[in-house]
């Protein structure tokens, strides 16, 4: 014998010896009758051996069968302890991503995302943390994310080139794949408009603004703009939900910053607010994780995924991926 037996085959050698017949057999098996036989036929050319005497009543076991029976029953349970620790080990080799989500879903594509990894060849498990950009990029550096979106001013010197990959942020340093450039505008209750059109940052700091969170990317981006400035603007609301800043503004006591993607849907209808024209604050949608961590297998295929999520193609080696400008319509 040059090959040990399938396992299907001592299957139907262990089930004829107990029910006696192959109709019976091919029941219990949920074959057909001449696939039990051939099987059997097969099983018994590769011994060499006869292993049943063939009666008008039935198969019984011929000496040789008697004696290959019990170590049929074992290697079929050899073949079934090794598929089921071979499961066992694809089961704990699944990998896990601890994910920071920032802003509304639909904007990021975390649907698309997730989905890509929970149905590859990995099956990752993903574990989704919302807040704010700065808290996601901070537990990204102390080790409490792996991966995260982040949102932050465009560089200036990236304003042309729409691409770059690591950055030193506070006292880390970090992978960043940009997704999207997109603009920040300046919006003010409708009765102000004389107070906003035609001004400048400096103008606009004397106003009273909306609050947001300490460490998101709205107080982080207006800090930024006004620090230089001498002075940092008067805060008389507080919220962390972007559709609340537009009301907040349209009940006539501040300004705000709004995603341009959510300022078109209002525009289109009866709005209570203006939009600055003069000053806009050009940011990218960045996926970001620790540049040390990059090449980790989980974190390599999460910025793979959300690649493909966003339909970005890896740019030139050194080059890092280019984002898609202004899609907002689409997202």
């Amino acid at each position: 014998m040059s090959e040990l037996p399938r396992t299907q085959a001592l299957r139907c050698f262990i089930t004829v010896a107990r029910e006696g017949t192959v109709s019976r057999a091919a029941t219990v098996l949920g074959l057909t009758q001449p696939a039990v036989s051939l099987q059997l036929k097969a099983l018994e050319e590769s011994t060499g051996l006869q292993l049943f005497n063939r009666t008008p009543n039935g198969f019984t076991l011929t000496e040789p069968g008697a004696a290959l029976l019990p170590l049929a029953h074992k290697a079929v349970a050899a073949a079934s302890d090794f598929r089921t620790t071979a499961e066992q080990l694809k089961e704990a080799q699944r990998g896990t991503l601890r994910v920071g989500t920032i802003l509304d879903p639909e904007f990021t594509r975390l649907g698309p995302f997730v989905r890509s990894l929970a149905t590859s060849p990995q099956r990752t498990e993903v574990f989704l943390r919302h807040g704010v950009s700065d808290d996601v990029l901070a537990q990204i550096g102390r080790g409490e994310l792996d991966v995260g979106y982040y949102v932050d001013a465009t560089p200036a010197d990236q304003l042309v080139h729409h691409s770059y990959a690591e950055r030193s942020i506070g006292d880390g340093r970090y992978q960043l794949a940009p997704l999207l450039c997109y603009d920040y505008r300046v919006i003010a209750p409708i009765g102000w408009s004389d107070r906003v059109m035609g001004k400048g940052w400096a103008e606009l700091a004397d106003l009273p603004w909306i609050a947001t969170p300490t460490h998101s990317g709205h107080r982080r981006l207006l800090d930024d703009i006004f620090a230089p400035l001498g002075a940092l603007p008067k805060r008389v609301a507080y919220t962390d939900q972007e559709e609340s800043m537009v009301d907040f503004v349209e009940s006539g006591i501040c300004l705000s910053l709004a995603r341009d993607n959510v300022l078109t849907p209002r525009l289109s209808r009866p709005h209570h607010f203006v939009v600055a024209d003069k000053v806009k604050v050009t940011c990218d949608l960045s996926f970001a994780c620790l540049a040390a961590r990059r090449h980790e297998g989980a974190i390599a295929q999460a910025f793979a995924a959300v690649r493909a999520a966003w339909n970005i193609k890896p740019a030139v080696t050194g080059a890092g991926p280019t984002r898609t400008r202004k899609v907002a319509k689409n997202v």
